[in-house]
C-alpha cells in the first residue's frame, strides 16, 4: 500500500492523471524512484495513441499524434526543463546567470529552437522505423529516459542554495532505489529485438557527460537539467534504436 501511494505520489506531480487529491507532497522525494513506471503509463497512452492513429493517417501524422498526446498528458513537464536549459546554458556566462536564466518564465531564442529541433528529430526518426515496432520504442523511450535523471540526482548535489521550487525535490537515490528503477526501466525492451539493447550504452554515455558538463557550469543540477535529462536520453535512445535497426 505504501509503494502504491508513492507512485499515485509520482503521478499527480509529473503527469496530469486524475488522482485521489489525499497526496502526501512531503514524500515526493522518495517517490522519484517511480519515474521509469510513470514512463510506462505516458510511453504506454502515446504508443496506444499511435496504434490508433495509425489507422487512420500517415504513419508521420500517427507519430505527431502521439507526441501531442505525451505532451498533453505531461503538461510538457519535461520539455519545459529542457528549453529552459538551452536558455540558460546557452545564453548565461557563469553560474549565477545562468541560474537566473533558468527561472525566467519566458522561452527565448535558444529554447525556443531547442525544441523545435527535439520535436523535429524524434518526429523524424519515429517515422522512420518499421510502423509495428513504433508503440514499443516509444513506450521503452519515456521509461528508459526516466531513469537517468535519478543518476544525476545520486551523483551530484542540487545547484540552487534559495528556497526554490525544485529544491523540494532534492534526493539521493540509494542503490537499491537505482536498481529497482533500472529494472522497471529496462523492462520494456523485452518487446523489441535483442539488438535494441545496445542503445543503452548510448545513453548512458550521454546522460554522463551532460552531468559532468552541468557540474563543470554550475556545480551541480537543478529540476530543469533533470527534465533536459530526460528528454536528451529519450532522443539519444530514438537515434540509437533507429540507427541499430538497420542490423535487425
Amino acid at each position: 500500500m505504501y509503494h502504491l501511494k508513492l507512485f499515485l505520489l509520482a503521478l499527480s506531480f509529473y503527469t496530469r492523471l486524475p488522482v485521489p487529491k489525499d497526496q502526501d507532497y512531503s514524500k515526493l522525494p522518495q517517490a522519484c524512484i517511480y519515474l521509469p513506471l510513470v514512463g510506462w503509463v505516458v510511453g504506454g497512452f502515446s504508443g496506444l495513441c499511435f496504434y490508433v492513429a495509425g489507422f487512420l493517417w500517415p504513419q508521420t501524422t500517427a507519430v505527431i499524434l502521439a507526441l501531442i498526446a505525451g505532451i498533453m498528458l505531461t503538461g510538457a513537464f519535461h520539455e519545459d526543463g529542457f528549453a529552459d536549459v538551452c536558455d540558460g546554458f546557452g545564453g548565461g556566462y557563469d553560474k549565477q546567470r545562468i541560474l537566473e536564466i533558468m527561472k525566467d518564465s519566458q522561452i527565448g531564442a535558444y529554447g525556443a529552437l531547442g525544441l523545435l529541433l527535439l520535436v523535429s528529430l524524434k518526429i523524424s526518426l519515429l517515422s522512420s522505423l518499421p510502423v509495428f515496432s513504433v508503440p514499443w520504442v516509444i513506450l521503452a523511450g519515456h521509461s528508459i529516459s526516466r531513469f537517468q535523471p535519478l543518476l544525476l540526482m545520486r551523483q551530484y548535489n542540487y545547484a540552487r542554495s534559495d528556497n526554490s521550487k525544485g529544491s523540494a525535490a532534492v534526493f539521493k537515490p540509494n542503490a537499491r532505489d537505482l536498481l529497482f528503477a533500472a529494472t522497471t526501466s529496462l523492462l520494456p525492451l523485452l518487446f523489441l529485438p535483442l539488438l535494441c539493447s545496445l542503445a543503452i550504452p548510448f545513453v548512458l554515455v550521454v546522460n554522463w557527460r551532460l552531468g559532468c558538463y552541468f557540474y563543470r557550469r554550475i556545480g551541480g543540477y537543478t529540476g530543469d537539467c533533470l527534465g533536459a535529462s530526460q528528454q536528451m536520453a529519450e532522443i539519444v535512445f530514438y537515434l540509437s534504436v533507429s540507427a541499430l535497426w538497420t542490423f535487425t
